[in-house]
């Protein structure tokens, strides 16, 4: 662009017509003129003054727009920019110049003529209704390619679908979406695209011949041929689970991981075959390097000598294949953008650019894929390169270099010395100063040590079975908050890893508010974890920054003296028993509390005998809606058979539960068995007197606490002989103290009346549920 408006501007003077191009003179142009002197582009400044102006990538984003604002104020006359720029300039000309048709296309890797339709787009800024009566548009190319573009502008050719191309990528993604799930939904989501038009309407350019169309109209067949081979090549990279014989699509995690980063199918099954739990930096970039999506990045003989520069420059691993094909030269570029090398050649520059783009998104789905695989060392390394890409910086590299206020060379002082942020925390402002004698840049590097983001982690464990570990994470940021570095919040990855065996059994995507950091707020973090025996020495629990380089915390969580859960059954065997009919009970008028059915079911079957015929206590632990309501009414059966005068207490944890088995019992109970039966909660408390005569006394367990501690006192608290207490699992929760002291002073106070108080428990399936029943 500089060089074709310098030759325009030098034959307008050469030939004495700069006045042509040159802007009228008015207090406008003096604004303007005092706004072009202040850009620090010279070509910019220098081309102005005779009308013309430039307008590329390389420019500053202020550059492009003054240019942009001084052209359509008429200040500039001749504007020259990029093929590229021209589309997205959206400025009216009267007349509009195309230098050239070919443009070079860095998916392709080489220089390809100019589609029509940019043609058509660039020219339409000619000439535009509301700014002019008329526009000029100019092409100037080759000899050969002008019959191709005067027949191209003169008539009107049919756009093609390309769909068929990616056909198998966008099954994949409709896959993970769960829009389709069998061939016949695909074949029907078929029908909405372009593709399937155009097939229609000529069927010759997607090789479908006359015949197959009129033997098939619709084209039902070749549809269903299409999504076959499509789900078929999908399966073979693993990305779907296809059955052909129920023709059911079942996505798996790498096709949604593929379909997330826009991962082709053909790179996932390359990547299938190379990819390991152990694998170094230099072998996982030459393995990205391979991917599909960089085939058409070509090697050049013109590109050779400065790609071998930068192999040897700019490189910090090894290329394997050398840069003579082309996954040896997209590593050289990745690494050389990494580097923050400077590429002279136009055609690197772009390649560049396109590798990087690329580069970042696949390594996301490589480091997602090695999460779901369990590879903790290949995860911690692809994390660590997604970052690098990211902020064009090795990991060996200081982290300061993440702060752009700190000059390259206060950087280098700090990487020569080998300043971790620990260590510069540990200084104050003047020794940092003194130490890289610079006194007054001490305190910003110190500032930005503090802000560098960092997470003090605590972790504690407890074995829930001899197989499962229930871990405590307590995350304590360590770091001070500042919006313009951190924004609104600050991605962390936890992870829980076996380093003994390379596994990782749990990961989890951490998001830290800014309010907790300001507010010096600890997180905590609850989750389970496997355990397997023999148990290892220790788990390592990472804290990784997600957008960060060399953000990182670990913590070792020792087994050494972990105690496991005795080996024993989990649970007490369903016996095969015939079922027990409710005439077991021996009493019609108990009997006649049950109307709805005839027999117990199994679980109630077995224990009848237990609860209705004994006095010992009983942990029933058995999923909702097992009937375990009714075995605790049988134990007061009991209690009012065989213990007249004895009370009942029945403790259930919400004033919810608490409401619904009183509005039951005062009518099975009160009513037809004339029992006594009150409400003992915070929001009814009933006279010492009500109490007293009671049989049945339904409560809260912080009620029952405040009564039962006052025993001596209480007579009525003496005359319990039943406890039943419902959902005793919640004894591992917030409340379980309450529920666990009540228990504890029950067997106190039956310890000192001589009184044999029964306890029975009701809960859902519990794991150590001996434990509990022996306490």
């Amino acid at each position: 662009t500089v060089k074709t408006a310098t030759t325009m501007c030098e034959t307008a003077k050469s030939n004495g017509e700069t006045g042509t191009f040159m802007p009228e003179q008015c207090r406008e142009l003096g604004a303007a003129q005092k706004n072009v002197d202040r850009s620090r582009n010279k070509q910019f400044r220098e081309l102005f003054q005779y009308g013309f102006g430039i307008h590329h990538a390389g420019m500053l984003r202020q550059d492009r727009n003054l240019v942009e604002k001084l052209f359509a104020d008429g200040f500039i006359r001749v504007l020259v920019c990029t093929a590229t720029l021209a589309w997205g300039v959206n400025l009216p000309a009267h007349c509009v110049i195309i230098k050239g048709t070919q443009v070079y296309n860095a998916g392709k890797g080489c220089f390809v003529d100019l589609g029509i339709l940019d043609v058509l787009q660039i020219f339409g800024r000619a000439g535009r209704p509301q700014f002019d009566t008329f526009g000029e548009g100019v092409i100037i190319t080759t000899h050969d390619k002008l019959p191709h573009y005067l027949s191209l502008l003169t008539r009107q050719l049919p756009i093609e679908s390309q769909y068929e191309k990616y056909l198998s990528d966008n099954l994949n993604a409709e896959i993970a979406l769960g829009t389709v799930s069998n061939v016949q939904e695909a074949v029907q989501w078929l029908n909405y695209t372009y593709f399937y038009v155009r097939m229609l309407l000529n069927p010759l350019a997607y090789g479908i011949s006359y015949a197959v169309k009129e033997r098939d109209p619709t084209l039902d067949q070749h549809k269903r041929d299409l999504i076959m081979m499509a789900a078929r090549s999908l399966d073979k990279a693993r990305m779907i689970r296809f059955n052909e014989r129920t023709e059911s699509l079942n996505s798996t995690d790498l096709g949604r991981i593929a379909s997330h980063f826009y991962i082709g199918h053909g790179t996932v099954e390359g990547f299938n075959d190379q990819f390991k739990s152990q694998m170094s930096e230099d072998m996982i970039l030459g393995m990205l390097s391979q991917a599909n999506e960089f085939s058409q990045v070509k090697v050049r003989d013109e590109e050779m000598e400065e790609l071998e520069c930068h192999l040897a420059a700019d490189c910090q691993l090894p290329v394997r294949g050398g840069v003579e094909n082309t996954y040896g030269k997209v590593n050289v570029l990745l690494q050389s953008f990494i580097s923050r090398a400077m590429v002279d050649s136009f055609s690197l520059v772009s390649d560049t650019g396109y590798v990087a783009q690329n580069a970042g998104r696949i390594m996301r789905a490589l480091f997602e894929m090695s999460l779901r695989r369990g590879w903790p060392a290949t995860a911690s390394r692809l994390l660590t390169l997604c970052k690098s890409i990211d902020h064009r910086l090795w990991a060996f590299q200081s982290p300061l270099y993440q702060f752009s206020q700190l000059r390259p060379e206060v950087l280098r002082k700090l990487d020569q010395r080998k300043m971790t942020v620990d260590r510069l925390r540990d200084m104050n402002s003047s020794e940092i100063g003194q130490m890289l004698h610079h006194p007054a840049i001490g305190a910003k590097v110190r500032h930005c040590a503090d802000c560098f983001p960092t997470l003090g982690v605590e972790a504690t464990c407890q074995p829930i079975t001899r197989t499962v570990l229930r871990i405590r994470l307590t995350l304590t940021p360590e770091f001070e908050w500042n919006d313009r570095l951190h924004g609104s919040s600050e991605p962390w990855w936890i992870w829980v890893e076996d380093a003994e065996n390379d596994t990782l059994y749990y990961s989890e995507y951490f998001i830290l508010q800014k309010k907790y950091v300001v507010g010096e707020e600890a997180q905590q973090l609850v989750f389970t974890t496997p355990i397997f025996e023999p148990l290892p020495p220790q788990y390592i629990i990472r804290a990784i920054s997600d957008r960060w380089l060399g953000a990182e915390t670990a913590v070792a969580l020792s087994f050494k003296h972990l105690i496991l859960p005795e080996r024993h059954a989990p649970h007490t065997d369903l016996l095969d028993l015939q079922p027990l009919p409710k005439t077991a009970m021996n009493d019609p008028q108990l009997e006649a509390l049950y109307p709805h059915f005839t027999h117990f079911n199994p679980i109630q079957t077995q224990i009848f005998h237990t609860v209705y015929h004994t006095d010992h206590n009983v942990l029933l632990g058995a999923p909702t809606g097992s009937g375990k309501t009714v075995a605790a009414e049988l134990a007061i059966f009991r209690l009012f058979r065989e213990y007249p005068g004895a009370k009942a207490v029945y403790i259930a944890p919400l004033k919810a539960l608490v409401r619904e088995r009183m509005d039951d019992w005062k009518v099975r109970l009160h009513q037809k068995l004339g029992k006594k039966v009150v409400e003992l909660t915070g929001d009814f408390t009933p006279d010492v007197r009500a109490i007293n005569r009671a049989d049945l006394i339904v409560t809260t367990p912080e009620k029952w606490d405040g009564v039962s501690r006052s025993w001596q006192s209480r007579s009525y608290v003496q005359d319990v002989g039943l406890l039943v207490i419902d959902e005793i699992h919640l004894l591992g929760g917030d409340r379980g103290p309450v529920l666990e002291v009540i228990v504890s002073r029950t067997n106190f106070i039956s310890s000192h009346t001589e009184r044999n108080i029964r306890i029975v428990g009701l809960s859902t399936a519990l794991a150590n549920a001996r434990d509990l029943a022996d306490w």
